[in-house]
């Protein structure tokens, strides 16, 4: 057997109330045992609220409460978690929209946050947050490693490119893709390109319907849907395995083939 990583998707809808959310956390804690990664939504810690409202005032420090609950449930089922919050920055009315991860251990195993803010379809996240770095992040999870993505980022194929370039061997994307028509089929359309054109594994957690488009998957590096959730709550489970990666660029050597 080679090497692996077992993942939990929780398709949940996150509250307005952060309390809630953290106590989402322990009512879960049963249920994702057994599992090396357990990946929530973007902005789980606390729901975006109405288009255009403010975030400011939900916005936490990374030693805050909510990543605290994340260390927690972390440590006491041994699995990392990675999930999606408002996070403090220098500008108080535009704090960062970041993903944590926490180690089995406990520990703040790495932060991404988000390049690409949603200033399409109407809205403009980037007057409500502040873009971070253009630095590609790939942590080590288990046997593989892993590259972070947010929502929107799906719809840019070359922060993809430079994690798979960076050695990832999963795509982990926490969204909150906003329902509308044509949406959920753009969805599972642009998660299964990234997961074909780059030869790896995609795991996308998404919060669900009404409001965001649910259909959490987990797609193989062939294109192969793996896992797919319904627009309702629920809880996905898959297990990556390494060999697959390596076989499929074995037979496919796009990747060794670019020009540019």
């Amino acid at each position: 057997m080679g090497e692996q990583l077992r993942v939990a998707v929780w398709q949940h809808a996150a509250s307005l109330d952060p309390a809630e959310n953290r106590a989402a956390l322990s009512a879960l804690a049963p249920e994702v045992g057994g599992t090396d990664l357990l990946v929530l939504p973007e902005a789980s810690a606390r729901d975006f609220g109405e288009p255009g409202s403010a975030l400011g005032p939900y916005a936490e420090p990374l030693d805050g409460p909510y990543a605290g609950a994340l260390a927690a449930l972390a440590a006491d089922r041994g699995t990392a978690v990675l999930a999606g919050m408002f996070e403090t920055s220098e500008d108080p009315e535009r704090p960062f929209n970041t993903l944590v991860l926490a180690g089995p251990d406990g520990g703040r195993a790495a932060t991404y946050r988000k390049i690409h803010l949603y200033d399409s379809f109407g809205q403009r996240e980037s007057d409500l947050v502040t873009a971070g770095p253009l630095t590609p992040v790939v942590t080590r999870v288990a046997d593989l490693s892993v590259g972070l993505m947010t929502c929107y980022d799906l719809r840019f194929p070359e922060l993809a490119r430079a994690l798979s370039a960076a050695g990832a061997d999963v795509l982990v994307l926490p969204a909150a893709w906003v329902a509308g028509p044509l949406k959920v089929d753009q969805w599972r359309t642009l998660v299964r390109a990234r997961a074909i054109e780059n030869l790896c594994w995609v795991v996308a957690a998404a919060q669900p319907g009404p409001r965001y488009s649910g259909h959490s998957m987990v797609v193989a590096p062939t294109g192969e849907v793996v896992a797919e959730a319904s627009e309702g709550e629920e809880l996905l489970r898959a297990t990556l395995d390494l060999d697959a990666v390596r076989e499929a660029r074995q037979r496919n050597t796009s990747l060794g083939n670019r020009r540019l």
